[in-house]
């Protein structure tokens, strides 16, 4: 019997495309999904000219169909400069409400933003939802909204289909914090493995130094650059931040430690080709509810660009390293931290060791292994055939 070609609705309610890490996993994972055969139709928030796999550097793929949702007001009122989550959310329910009148219903849809979520579970509460979690919103929303976030996470842990955790902290967090009995299956983030890499400047790799991702309080920056205070003749380059974020950053320097270069905010191909040519990948993130639910992207491209890396011990790093992976630095302690950085460079051929261990740690660890695993995991749940015939009750 010919089987039905799976089909997913994906939303993310949000401008894509986005260079920021959420919107280049989306993208990577959209990407490897319909590489497995997969129909991704991909709801989003429209944003510029580009479409959302301009920062990969690829085409839209086959099997994917884009579905670009505006969250301006409709018509003429479009002029209006007014934008509302509401409006997106409207345009989306439409779209559902169509694919049900011409029996196109997804086999499964697929949210990350855990409100956006609860909504589908009340309006298509027959849809097959599958819920991926970054985080625990009721212990990291702003105390003013935790109670009401709570509420919309355990509605949506207890009717979602399929939930995944992007790491074993975020499936932990879930279970403990809402009494959940439930399967929770952990995915971590994957990587687009690099099948080859120019050759590294080992020798010079106190000039080597990267750190590439975003530059709020948690990621543990401030403490980096506290480090370099006490680390002259080494160079780093910071690429991420904000203006605002990279000038706050460059007024902790002290003058007389090491050389730091802000690139800001890059294309994805750009950091790539960064961290290509760079010996150590620092990933100093501090000890906060962010880090514990983190699946950190960038240590993934770290390692898959061969780079040595030096981190902070954390649970979500030992999730991915063992204890000779990576160079350990305490988490909110520059002095470890520039200790960890100058340790690494004491042996070119050991950092040389490292980077090619790092290699082998993540060749498996693919947006394409990802792709598979979650399909193999809606599948099951699925069944061999769709079990929908309607969206609604």
């Amino acid at each position: 019997m010919h089987s039905k070609r799976f089909h997913l609705l994906y939303v993310f309610p949000e401008p894509l495309p986005l260079s920021r890490a959420r919107g280049v996993q989306v993208a990577h994972f959209v990407n490897a999904l319909a590489q497995q055969g997969a129909m991704v139709t991909l709801a989003y928030v429209p944003s510029g000219s580009e479409h959302p796999f301009a920062p990969l550097g690829i085409e839209v793929p086959n099997g994917v169909v884009l579905l670009p949702l505006s969250r301006q007001l409709p018509g003429l009122l479009g002029a209006l400069s007014m934008k509302s989550h509401r409006l997106f959310m409207w345009r989306l329910a439409r779209w559902i409400r169509n694919s049900v009148k011409t029996g196109t219903v997804p086999d499964m849809v697929f949210f990350r933003h855990v409100k956006a979520a609860a909504w589908c579970c009340d309006a298509f509460p027959r849809l097959s939802l599958a819920y991926e979690a970054h985080e625990v919103f009721a212990q990291t929303a702003k105390p003013s909204q935790r109670l009401r976030i709570s509420s919309l996470e355990r509605k949506v842990l207890n009717s979602a289909l399929l939930v995944i955790a992007n790491s074993q902290g975020s499936a932990d967090g879930l279970s403990r914090t809402h009494a959940v009995r439930r399967s929770i299956v952990v995915l971590p983030n994957g990587v687009a493995y690099p099948g080859s890499l120019p050759q590294k400047d080992w020798a010079d790799a106190s000039r080597r130094i990267v750190y590439a991702g975003s530059l709020f309080g948690w990621k543990g920056v401030d403490d980096l650059v506290e480090a370099f205070n006490s680390l002259p003749g080494f160079r780093l380059s910071v690429i991420g931040g904000t203006p605002e974020q990279v000038q706050r950053l460059k007024e902790r320097q002290n003058g007389g430690g090491g050389e730091i270069e802000f690139l800001g905010q890059q294309p994805h191909y750009e950091v790539q080709h960064r961290l290509a040519t760079a010996c150590i990948a620092v990933l100093p993130n501090r000890s906060d509810k962010d880090s514990e639910f983190t699946s950190p992207l960038k240590l993934f491209e770290y390692l898959a660009s061969g780079c040595a890396v030096v981190a902070t011990d954390l649970p979500a790093m030992r999730e991915v390293l063992g204890a000779n992976d990576a160079v350990w630095a305490r988490p909110g302690d520059p002095d470890s931290l520039a200790g960890a950085i100058t340790l690494a460079c004491r042996s070119p051929e050991s950092l040389e060791q490292l980077g090619l261990r790092g290699r082998v740690l993540v060749r498996d660890k693919t947006w394409v292994r990802r792709a598979e695993s979650f399909l193999a995991h809606a599948g099951e749940l699925l069944g061999s055939e769709s079990r929908l015939s309607s969206g609604e009750q």
